[in-house]
């Protein structure tokens, strides 16, 4: 999915992973006014008055043929070969995270009188840590290379549940497909990822190309700017890189990037000792932070603050590094000051972002059952809080994290997760009171494990949707009992 952020603006924006693109966006960005597009290209256009760039420039026109299109492996845009990327940022002043996943189901869409497979990936966005957006998109490549955009489901949440479908679009039934990424770049190149006019559109043009960027493990040579625009006829610059795709875009003060993608930036396990003490040590803190036992807590949280430092002093991609110091600041102050509440808020964003420097050492599967637990612990804050809106959407956050796990076939998981955080009898029986959980291990579901767990699901939706959060707490407990009680076989990697 292209990510849409600000206004053309671009200065005033900071990246604190240090990505060396904004120079180069900053040297190529063109005003509409500097722009070589004329206006009345819109008119010759017969679409929308917008100063597109005339015909001849376009790269899009030709009828794509698709005789392998669920490999997309086109090095700017390469969906297949991404199974989760991290992205970062702010927007509106608030923090932006966006998890993207590739999902194992494919798509096939009727295009053309062709019945077209597609790559459906996932792509979840957070502000300020509520579920903001969702959106399942579909890819295919051609036979040049190219990288084609099928359409997206789009749903836009506010206060927890789904208040639109704004951006919804399917090709075939609502318009042409649409070219996201060209197999053969050169600067000048014209294309439209989306075009629909009234409903999306988006026109691409290449300003630079064999552009080195910063990335989460070094230079990232290849890398290209275009210029977007927009339907409401506003611009916004980006960068894509080889082996990432969408890398960064930043426009007012606003930015989205890249922290981590895997496997480009993997590394092999085990997961390091110290990211190990950061788990366990969050898990600790939260629990502490409820029975008021704040020596404890504050011994834990000098052994966190020892292994970050210890962590630290290798090579950490800068955007998550900055997210876990910035994390540990804030669960520091609120230890040192005996909030219970803030507390156990903090040691969940401290968990959240060990999971994310995980992601490096294990499979996206594996780390996503252990947000899946970490979910169910935010339920119990927010059902403390009696916020019913946050609990809702922190439900609709674990239906997308289960579907990005329950249906994936022998996902190659084993060991022990990141410790499980909430203990269902403790829940159970206060609504509000996690304790110590086990360990959780599984290579893949089998069918009555899904059923079991979607009915819970089903269960807990149903109470938080009635506004009932004693029920709600009953139903989590529930739900947690029912995720540690999978059978597992050992899925350990080689």
């Amino acid at each position: 999915m292209l990510l849409l952020v600000g206004s053309a603006a671009l200065s005033g924006c900071t990246n604190p992973d240090k990505n060396a693109g904004l120079q180069q966006i900053q040297a190529n960005t063109q005003t509409t006014s500097d722009s070589t597009v004329d206006a009345a290209a819109s008119e010759d256009s017969g679409e929308i008055p917008l100063p597109v760039a005339p015909e001849s420039g376009r790269v899009d026109l030709y009828e794509p043929s698709f005789s392998d299109p669920t490999n997309v492996t086109n090095p700017l845009l390469p969906v297949s070969e991404l199974d989760q990327v991290i992205l970062l940022g702010k927007e509106d002043d608030l923090p932006l995270r966006v998890v993207v996943t590739l999902l194992p189901d494919t798509k096939t869409i009727e295009w053309n009188g062709q019945q077209v497979e597609t790559l459906e990936s996932q792509y979840v966005a957070f502000l300020d840590g509520r579920i903001a957006e969702v959106a399942l998109d579909w890819y295919a490549q051609d036979d040049k290379g190219a990288v084609w955009y099928f359409g997206e489901d789009v749903f836009n949440y506010e206060d927890g549940v789904i208040a639109d479908t704004e951006g919804t679009w399917l090709a075939g039934r609502d318009g042409p497909v649409a070219m996201i990424m060209p197999g053969d770049l050169h600067v000048g190149d014209v294309y439209r990822p989306e075009n629909i006019p009234g409903i999306v559109f988006e026109e691409v043009t290449v300003k630079s190309v064999n552009e080195t960027m910063h990335g989460p493990r070094g230079h990232v040579n290849g890398s290209i700017i275009v210029e977007e625009l927009h339907m409401d006829g506003t611009y916004e610059d980006k960068i894509f890189a080889p082996g990432y795709g969408e890398f960064l875009t930043c426009a007012g003060g606003e930015f989205e990037a890249v922290a981590l993608a895997v496997p480009t930036d993997a590394l092999p396990g085990p997961i390091p000792a110290e990211l190990a003490v950061l788990s366990t040590g969050a898990a600790d803190i939260f629990d502490r932070a409820q029975s008021g036992d704040w020596n404890a807590a504050s011994a834990s949280v000098d052994a966190m603050i020892t292994a970050w430092d210890t962590y630290q002093a290798g090579d950490v991609p800068g955007m998550l590094d900055a997210q876990m110091s910035g994390a540990l600041v804030v669960l520091v102050a609120a230890v040192d000051a005996r909030q219970p509440a803030e507390a156990r808020q903090a040691a969940i964003d401290v968990a959240r972002a060990c999971l994310d420097l995980q992601l490096q050492y294990r499979p996206p599967a594996e780390i996503d059952l252990a947000r899946f637990d970490l979910c169910i612990c935010q339920i119990v804050v927010d059902i403390a809080a009696n916020d019913p809106g946050a609990v809702k959407g922190d439900i609709a956050t674990l239906g997308w994290i289960w579907d990005r796990i329950a249906y994936t076939p022998d996902s190659g998981l084993g060991g022990m997760l990141s410790r499980g955080w909430c203990d269902s009898s403790d829940v159970s029986r206060t609504g509000t009171q996690p304790g110590p959980g086990g360990k959780l291990s599984r290579s893949w579901c089998d069918s009555s494990d899904i059923s079991r767990i979607d009915t819970k699901l089903d269960d807990l939706r149903a109470a938080a949707d009635a506004g009932d959060l004693t029920a709600a707490a009953d139903r989590a407990a529930k739900l947690r009992d029912a995720l540690t009680g999978l059978e597992v076989e050992d899925g350990d990697e080689d």
